[in-house]
């Protein structure tokens, strides 16, 4: 270290002394190579009597500098927060793990009890993970409460590694009466992908106690992101969600509404470049409509989110009383959608909630992105997992195709009638009028987890109406039972089948391959009845009509049917303003 470098670290830490309790030498660049490089900084943290911070961000040190550190570490047992962010700067990769363990070790040696560790910007890799596990495990780290790796490089290894260190230190602690209750984690841009962010997931469910996990760029998909979505419901003191920029799709989305019903502590909620898309944003609006009761702040930019859908999810956040942000950039709303967000929010005087609109990619064309949708849909190899398949539409051993919705062995079926069965197969007038009074057991054959094979149900037994008056009375009996069940459980469940009805029925792109109906004008005469029904909320009526407003060409088959409709879904709007 070149002699003016040691005249301005003393110059420095004459100057920055925080009483006895803080000691920094934060962003002056030094090259610490070794023990007398860093003389004077050990001569003031051997006179800190009460040392409670020590910052080395923003120098490069070596192995022998920090040996000489670390010696002088050994006493400071009143030690608490160590800022030891890009430290490594130039340094050999093969150097860092080492000083990280001498620093460790020192740590160790000095029962200091840590409450916070932010080693971010070291880009230290696997190997770097490994050279303070040692720490993580030991009782300096029983206490620890913030932990910050950003932008390590630890990829799945290191998180693997990283995971294992903390449910260890998890279990020791348990042992001592004193279980450790991690708040903030902060691993952006690592790499971690799913193998990472599953192992990580097991540690945070363990803990339980974070209050803020923050973890964007790490090349994340659904298989991940459902392992960690169901960690998240587990920590029910959660205050902020950041997994900007990784692959959510409908899979991951929905995982993460599910999960965000049981956090009502959240006040920020960072999905930003996530590939949400519109499904995924009409299930989020349901969970944050019907709870996330302090929430502040709300990112769905960058996630091909549609017109219709960015509607919904303002319409969601109206009534949140705390809310201060909303940013919808970059999605797909184009000129016209962006102008009518605008006015909504401002009807709601809301305005100075929304963010910049600047970004827009303009409305999605109609053929747009299948083939990116197949490779984001089909990139991880483990798509058949345990955890993955907790987030698909339907359970295993569900009858599949047209044959009926519950389990083979289930109770409800073994208790279904033949005819009841046979009708649900086939589905037909004549059927339907030979049922009688066991029409009324309709409604057992659907749940409202299962939206795709329920919206197929009442699709099919809508397209049997017509004027014959025994027919039409027998088809809005089962429809009226139907909907009745599924639009009163939870707005997460009610939100998912209307949207995959809209799906169905060609007014939403779905993510997923369907099959859409061909639409009769009994479907939509059966969803007007329907809708003028007291179980029919004016908030299912809005997301039904935001949808069909906005693509008025489905209906052009079914004209006469479709104003009826339109003209119904107004009416019930109105009746929430």
């Amino acid at each position: 270290m070149a002699s003016d470098d040691i005249a301005q670290l003393a110059d420095t830490l004459a100057k920055t002394h925080v009483g006895d309790e803080e000691l920094t030498i934060k962003g002056l660049g030094l090259k610490l190579d070794d023990a007398a490089s860093v003389e004077e900084l050990v001569r003031e943290i051997e006179q800190h009597q009460s040392l409670r911070a020590l910052c080395l961000e923003g120098n490069t040190m070596g192995v022998d500098a920090a040996r000489a550190i670390a010696k002088a570490l050994e006493s400071k047992d009143m030690l608490q927060r160590c800022y030891w962010s890009d430290m490594f700067t130039g340094r050999l990769r093969s150097e860092i793990p080492t000083a990280l363990r001498c620093l460790g070790d020192a740590l160790m040696c000095a029962g200091v009890r840590l409450t916070e560790l932010d080693l971010s910007d070291n880009a230290f890799g696997p190997d770097g993970v490994k050279g303070i596990e040692r720490l993580l495990k030991s009782p300096s780290c029983h206490t620890l409460r913030e932990l910050k790796l950003n932008n390590c490089g630890m990829g799945v290894g290191g998180g693997k590694i990283l995971a294992e260190a903390l449910i260890e230190c998890h279990r020791r602690s348990t042992e001592v009466g004193a279980p450790f209750r991690l708040r903030v984690f902060v691993a952006g841009r690592n790499r971690l992908e799913n193998e990472g962010a599953r192992a990580l997931a097991k540690a945070f469910q363990l803990i339980g106690s974070l209050e803020e996990v923050h973890m964007p760029q790490n090349g994340i998909n659904h298989a991940g992101v459902v392992a960690l979505a169901s960690a998240m419901r587990h920590n029910r003191e959660l205050r902020v969600l950041n997994f900007n920029d990784n692959t959510f799709t409908k899979k991951g989305t929905l995982a993460m509404a599910k999960a965000l019903t049981h956090l009502r502590s959240l006040q920020v909620v960072n999905f930003g470049d996530c590939l949400v898309r519109s499904e995924g944003a009409i299930a989020l609006a349901a969970v944050i409509r019907e709870g996330v009761p302090v929430l502040k702040e709300l990112n769905l930019s960058y996630g091909e989110i549609t017109e219709a859908a960015a509607l919904v999810v303002a319409r969601a956040v109206m009534d949140k009383p705390q809310m201060e942000r909303l940013d919808l950039n970059g999605n797909c709303l184009g000129e016209d959608g962006c102008e009518a967000l605008r006015e909504v929010m401002e009807e709601m005087d809301k305005a100075d909630m929304l963010g910049s609109l600047s970004e827009d990619e303009g409305e999605p064309d109609d053929e747009d992105n299948e083939d990116e949708k197949e490779v984001c849909e089909n990139s991880d190899e483990d798509d058949g997992d345990d955890e993955v398949n907790q987030c698909n539409d339907y359970n295993d051993g569900v009858i599949v195709g047209e044959t009926g919705l519950i389990g083979e062995d289930s109770p409800e079926r073994l208790r279904s009638p033949a005819k009841i069965l046979a009708f649900i197969s086939s589905p037909s007038q004549e059927k339907l009028l030979q049922l009688g009074e066991m029409r009324t057991q309709l409604q057992h054959q659907v749940d409202p987890s299962d939206a795709h094979k329920a919206a197929d149900v009442l699709l099919k037994i809508a397209s049997l109406y017509n004027e014959d008056s025994e027919t039409k009375t027998a088809v809005f009996e089962i429809v009226d039972s139907l909907l009745m069940k599924l639009l009163s459980s939870s707005c997460f469940r009610s939100y998912c089948f209307l949207s995959t009805l809209l799906v169905m029925m060609g007014f939403l792109k779905g993510e997923e391959k369907t099959t859409k109906v061909s639409l009769v004008p009994g479907q939509l005469l059966c969803l007007e009845h329907a809708v003028q029904q007291e179980y029919f909320e004016p908030h299912h009526a809005a997301l039904l009509q935001t949808f069909m407003s906005k693509n008025t060409d489905v209906l052009k088959s079914c004209s006469g049917a479709g104003e009826r409709l339109s003209s119904a879904l107004k009416k019930k709007c109105d009746k929430e303003q």
